[in-house]
């Protein structure tokens, strides 16, 4: 079935999908290591590129191909490669676009292992990376260098919810012959579409919204170009970074329900800011669908919609941050983020307890900040036992 020119819904359940020999209603699971060849000429053709058949699962699978041609569809790209892990999706993207002696840009806020792995790893092989603030674009053309190659930008921000202008990006990109790779983690390709917006590659922890069930880790790439597309696969399989079987279906199952999944969390989400938004022990809210967030305007040409993430500061810093997390009950006191349930976590006494308070002011993590993933519960509940919880506060 063509779904190129189909609706969002339609896409999520029928794009990429294969008709098999049995008329299975979903997408059967090929739990196996290798493929059989028809014939050593069959064989060689498929080692060659002549054949599109099968070889190896940490080359292709049938399974695992359904899940990368259907999210390379949703983000309008030209194909994907799903990975084990949101972190293998990126050291793949890593490996992939960056080499010794060069350098990459980027946001500051970036998801914590995203940027160690520069810091700590790439950097002993002589690549340099800079981390800035990409919601302003003088702090991104200040400190591209000569042997600038990658402007890597993860909009909305985790966990500062710092929104970056994409196509401005992208046309910082093309003006210094620089890739620009997206983190599309917290939106989804739902609620936007950083290839449409002019960036090279768009990359997602597919643990988060498009499993959105809390069950499998994974992630999945996906180029606009088909050289760049057959590079990172390249890495990706000498990395051995390749998702199971059984990884993909789970989420294929998962991404069928992903539009009404954030639709419901988002108008959950909407409830939440406006009560927490005046709440006596709140200092401050980071919602892209109130006014007072300082890239409003921005979020509402670029996203299809708010989301369901949020970040607040609390009244009384790092102790308030410790009790509130210790006061909820609805709300699963758990990292990740993007599931049908509600979690909460205050990254100053958890995720980033062990970084010294320069490094956590330069990535925005202040002592009083909260993130809250919003969940599909009924919102009035999420909201009671919000309250609740701050009046121990």
């Amino acid at each position: 079935m063509n779904t190129k020119d189909k609706g969002f819904n339609t896409k999520l359940i029928h794009a990429g999908v294969f008709e098999d020999e049995f008329g299975s209603a979903t997408v059967p699971i090929y739990q196996s290591s290798t493929f059989r060849f028809k014939s050593a000429q069959d064989g060689a053709d498929c080692f060659s590129g002549k054949s599109k058949g099968f070889i190896y699962t940490r080359i292709a699978n049938p399974t695992i191909r359904v899940l990368e041609k259907n999210v390379a569809e949703l983000e309008n790209g030209y194909d994907g490669i799903a990975t084990s892990s949101g972190m293998g999706a990126i050291s793949s993207v890593y490996l992939a676009l960056l080499g010794a002696g060069q350098h990459i840009v980027s946001s500051d806020a970036v998801y914590g292992p995203a940027r160690g792995l520069l810091e700590q790893d790439f950097s002993r092989f002589n690549v340099e990376s800079t981390f800035v603030n990409t919601a302003s674009t003088d702090e991104i053309l200040a400190a591209i260098r000569p042997n600038t190659k990658v402007l890597y930008v993860e909009t909305p921000a985790n966990p500062t919810m710092n929104i970056t202008d994409i196509a401005a990006c992208a046309r910082i990109a093309r003006e210094n012959n620089l890739l620009l790779v997206v983190d599309n983690t917290f939106c989804s390709p739902y609620l936007q579409k950083p290839l449409d917006l002019g960036a090279d590659v768009v990359l997602h922890s597919v643990t988060k919204f498009i499993n959105g069930h809390a069950d499998i880790v994974g992630g999945v790439i996906i180029a606009k170009d088909p050289e760049i597309y057959k590079r990172i696969r390249h890495s990706m399989v000498y990395l051995g970074n390749n998702m199971d079987p059984t990884q993909a279906f789970m989420v294929i199952r998962g991404l069928k329900t992903l539009a009404i999944r954030i639709e419901r969390a988002q108008e959950n989400a909407i409830r939440v800011a406006h009560f927490l938004k005046d709440h006596p022990r709140v200092a401050w809210l980071k919602y892209p669908g109130l006014e007072s967030h300082p890239q409003f305007e921005l979020a509402k040409t670029q996203m299809r919609g708010p989301g369901s993430m949020m970040s607040f500061g609390l009244k009384g810093g790092y102790e308030a941050g410790r009790s509130l997390m210790d006061n909820v009950h609805l709300a699963l006191l758990a990292v990740s983020l993007g599931g049908v349930e509600t979690l909460i976590q205050h990254p100053a006494s958890m995720t980033h307890a062990g970084m010294n308070a320069e490094s956590k002011l330069a990535a925005g993590i202040t002592d009083d900040l909260v993130r809250f993933s919003i969940g599909i519960e009924d919102v009035e509940d999420i909201i009671e036992d919000l309250d609740q919880a701050l009046a121990k506060v």
